[in-house]
């Protein structure tokens, strides 16, 4: 592949009540599914070869749209996830600083968590590094999208960079339905050419401060 199209997935009734989604399977709520439906024209100029999506439904129903347009398969990758969250996942933050005060604490000041069943940035830029490896190594040509969530993005889009995962994380977040392009220049290096591109409002939330507190966690 010389070409990426990284995507997050379209907006869930979690996003709107700022919960931790996570690795939760949260659906597309109904300004999602118009979000996805307007996005997917103009994802579809691209000309995808390869269309590859997280498992998780939110994902795999953004990329439905596209994929019946282009007559491409949807291929599913579960190393394209949401940072898993634990306990947290589905909690808003004011009930994580109820439940997880010190925990909470270390993740507002940006210090590493020790929470066992919270995925460490670290283990989601390898996680997400192995997937992004193998789609570019692919002897396929062309664009490849690639749909995933706010937190999985970013990891992939400084992965491919070069970037490791603590300068990868103060990247902004992306709105729901948008996406990165990255291209590989001839020296095989790669260039991002675009961030949270996408169709404007109305279909999106990231103009809320609630949005952009929500942004990287879904």
């Amino acid at each position: 592949m010389n070409r990426l199209l990284v995507v997050r997935h379209g907006q869930t009734a979690w996003n709107i009540e700022g919960r931790i989604q996570g690795s939760s399977d949260i659906d597309l709520d109904e300004t999602g599914r118009a979000q996805v439906v307007e996005a997917a024209p103009e994802l579809a100029e691209y000309e995808p070869t390869r269309i590859i999506s997280s498992d998780l439904r939110r994902a795999v129903d953004t990329a439905r749209p596209v994929a019946e347009l282009t007559g491409i398969e949807i291929e599913l990758d579960k190393r394209l996830r949401e940072r898993a969250y634990g306990p947290w996942e589905g909690l808003t933050q004011f009930e994580i600083a109820e439940q997880f005060p010190e925990d909470h604490r270390r993740w507002r000041s940006q210090e590493p968590l020790q929470h066992p069943e919270i995925e460490t940035w670290a283990e989601l830029h390898r996680r997400t590094g192995d997937a992004v490896r193998d789609i570019v190594s692919s002897e396929v040509e062309g664009t490849a999208i690639v749909v995933c969530h706010g937190g999985s993005a970013r990891q992939i889009i400084g992965g491919i960079l070069g970037w490791d995962e603590t300068s990868t994380s103060t990247l902004s977040g992306m709105d729901n339905a948008h996406w990165a392009e990255l291209r590989r220049m001839r020296s095989g290096k790669w260039r991002m050419f675009g961030y949270n591109l996408g169709v404007p409002a109305p279909h999106t939330i990231g103009s809320t401060a609630l949005a952009r507190g929500q942004q990287a966690r879904g």
